[in-house]
């Protein structure tokens, strides 16, 4: 896939096509999960309690930057709970798509880590940017709530006190991950979710994700 003309149209066809996409990793399904593409002033993001493999240009939310509704699609359609979190990421962190996955990798690592996942030595840290193979990656862990756009809050909270992070998970939950477009998004996605499989594995094998390898005798 390549980086599309910058027009309404366009975006909103590379949205419904990135939500196939994440149905077929198992991020977005059961109506669960969300994405959201920034692009100049306007917003373009997916509705709540959709199925999202189904979606048509049609069916999304325009916003602006301010997180008023522009255009909303006809019918009964609501503005994604998860709004509030992706302003955030647009906020403060410059972003310009966010992905939330119900990743059962992501869930299955808020389980195993208390407040915080690291990682160090592993290949798949290179695709988060500003991360080389021999840093460490940390990830923070919040704690869910009943209702979505309650973590809003905590969300600020922690990319405040985590400026390199592109991630927060949300423990038996899912994760929240960013990029400065929906091409650097996509690709953090995909390594943040091989990460959390890797560390929830190696704890399973005895091995310490935090920890770097031991370097072979000569």
């Amino acid at each position: 896939m390549s980086a599309p003309p910058s027009n309404a149209s366009n975006v909103k066809e590379l949205l419904c096509e990135l939500c196939r996409l994440f149905y077929q990793q198992g991020w977005v399904s059961g109506t669960g999960g969300g994405i959201s593409i920034r692009e100049g002033d306007r917003v373009t993001m997916a509705p709540s309690g959709v199925q999202k493999e189904r979606l048509r240009p049609e069916d999304l939310f325009e916003l602006d930057v301010d997180g008023r509704v522009l255009k909303a699609p006809e019918g009964n359609a609501k503005l994604s709970a998860c709004a509030p979190l992706f302003f955030h990421a647009f906020e403060l962190r410059d972003a310009g798509a966010v992905i939330h996955s119900h990743s059962m990798n992501a869930m299955l690592a808020t389980l195993v880590f208390g407040d915080e996942l690291r990682v160090t030595h592993l290949e798949m840290m290179k695709g988060i940017r500003g991360t080389g193979y021999h840093d460490e990656l940390v990830v923070p862990i919040l704690e869910n709530t009943a209702h979505e756009c309650d973590l809003a809050d905590a969300m600020a909270d922690a990319m405040r006190r985590y400026p390199k992070t592109f991630a927060v998970l949300v423990r038996r939950h899912g994760v929240y991950v960013w990029g400065r477009d929906w091409v650097e998004a996509k690709t953090h996605a995909e390594c943040y979710d091989y990460l959390f499989e890797a560390a929830v594995k190696m704890k399973q094998l005895g091995f310490d994700p935090s920890s770097a390898p031991e370097r072979n005798p000569e």
